[in-house]
C-alpha cells in the first residue's frame, strides 16, 4: 500500500537542472568527507549475492528479495541484495584492512516490498561503510565517536550546499543529541515508536536513537533489526543495552522525523549467538557468512548506512525521493503529485 504525505503550499526551490547539480554536488562532497574522516576507501560492490551463504540483509525478516535464476550456474538463485551489512564484513577479510581503516561502496538495492511513498522506493541507494575496530573499541563511547564524525561531515555538505544555492537555507543544529530507545519511550510514554520519533525530532532537529532492535522496558523493540549483524542486545555504559542506533532529523517539509541512518558496532561471536537463539534464528549459524564469524576469520567491525537519495532529499529540500531518483511510482500518485506541484522524475 502506497501512502503520500501532502506538505501544504509546497514549492521547490530549485528546478530540474539546480537539482541535478545539487545531488552532483553532495555526492561527491560528502562521499570525499565520510572517506576521510573515517578513514575508509572505497571499493566495487555486487548488486546481487548467491542465495543461501547467509549474506543478504533480510532486514526486519519478512521483506522478499528480488530473486533470479543464473543459467551457467545450473539455475542456481541469486538475490538483489538489500543491503551489504554483511558483504561488508566478509571484504574487510578478505582485503585484509587494518584496524582502524575501512571500506565504502555506492551500494544499488531493490527492496521490493517497500510501502511507495515520499519516503520510501523500489529502488534503493546509499553509501554503505564498515571500519575494523579493536575489541577494547564495542563500546557505547565509541560508537557515539564515529557518529559525531559522519555528523559533522553532514553539516560540512550542508554548509556548501546552502553557498551554492543561496535559496536554500541551513536546517541542521550544531549539536547532535543521543537518547537510548528506553529514555524515548520513558519521556513519551502514551506514543508509539514512530510518534516517539517525530516529538524529538520536532523538539531537537537531530537525534541518534540507541538500542535499535533489543526489547525495551515494556518488552517491544523500538523497531526491528535483523539479529546478524548489529549488536543491540550488549550492555553498554547505559543502564540498557543495544550498541547501535538511527540518525534523525526533523524535516521541516514533511513536518515528521526523518532517518538519514542506520549504524552499529555489529556482533560478536557471543552476541551473534544471543541474538539468533533469542530471535528464535539458530539455524542460521550453518550458513557461509555466520560459519566465517564463528570460526573468527571475520574482524570486529562498525559500520552502517547513510541513503544517499534520502541526503539530497532533505539538503534540497524536496518533498518526495522521487524529485531526486528515478523509480517506479503508483499511476495514482504521480497524478497527485502533479497536482500537487511535486515534480518526479
Amino acid at each position: 500500500m502506497s501512502y503520500l504525505i501532502e506538505p501544504p503550499h509546497y514549492k521547490p526551490l530549485l528546478n530540474a537542472a539546480e537539482t541535478e547539480q545539487g545531488i552532483k554536488v553532495i555526492k561527491e562532497f560528502f562521499a570525499d568527507n565520510l572517506s576521510t574522516g573515517l578513514r575508509l576507501r572505497r571499493v566495487t560492490a555486487p548488486l546481487f549475492v548467491r542465495r543461501g551463504l547467509g549474506l543478504n540483509d533480510d532486514l526486519s525478516g519478512t521483506e522478499r528479495a528480488v530473486t533470479f535464476p543464473i543459467k551457467d550456474l545450473g539455475d542456481a538463485r541469486a538475490e538483489v541484495v538489500h543491503s551489504l551489512a554483511k558483504w561488508k564484513r566478509l571484504t574487510l577479510a578478505e582485503y585484509a584492512v587494518a584496524e582502524g581503516y575501512g571500506i565504502y561502496t555506492d551500494m544499488n538495492a531493490i527492496r521490493a516490498d517497500e510501502e511507495l511513498g515520499n519516503l520510501h522506493s523500489l529502488y534503493v541507494d546509499q553509501w554503505d561503510w564498515e571500519r575494523v575496530i579493536a575489541p577494547a573499541d564495542r563500546t557505547i563511547d565509541f560508537l557515539k565517536k564515529v557518529v559525531r564524525c559522519i555528523y559533522e561531515a553532514m553539516l560540512r555538505t550542508e554548509y556548501l550546499v546552502c553557498e551554492r544555492f543561496p535559496q536554500l537555507h541551513p536546517q541542521l543544529p550544531e549539536r547532535l543529541t543521543f537518547l537510548h530507545a528506553e529514555e524515548l519511550r520513558q519521556r513519551y510514554p502514551s506514543l508509539s515508536s514512530k510518534e516517539r520519533e517525530n516529538a524529538i525530532a520536532e523538539e531537537l532537529g537531530a537525534v541518534f536513537i540507541i538500542g535499535i532492535g533489543g526489547p525495551l522496558g515494556d518488552g517491544k523493540p523500538h523497531d526491528l533489526r535483523a539479529p546478524d549483524y548489529d549488536d543491540y542486545s550488549s550492555p553498554s555504559s547505559l543502564p540498557w543495552p543495544g550498541l547501535n542506533g538511527d540518525l534523525l532529523v526533523w524535516n521541516a517539509v514533511l513536518g515528521r522525523a526523518f532517518e538519514l541512518s542506520s549504524m552499529g558496532i555489529r556482533v560478536d561471536r557471543e552476541a551473534l549467538l544471543r541474538q539468533l537463539r533469542e530471535s528464535g534464528k539458530d539455524d542460521r549459524q550453518q550458513l557461509y557468512f555466520h560459519q566465517r564469524l564463528l570460526n573468527g576469520t571475520l574482524p570486529l567491525s562498525v559500520g552502517g548506512g547513510i541513503g544517499q537519495s534520502r541526503l539530497c532529499m532533505y539538503y534540497l529540500q524536496k518533498a518526495h525521493i522521487g524529485e531526486i531518483q528515478a523509480s517506479i511510482w503508483p499511476d495514482e500518485m504521480r497524478s497527485r503529485c502533479r497536482e500537487l506541484g511535486i515534480p518526479l522524475i
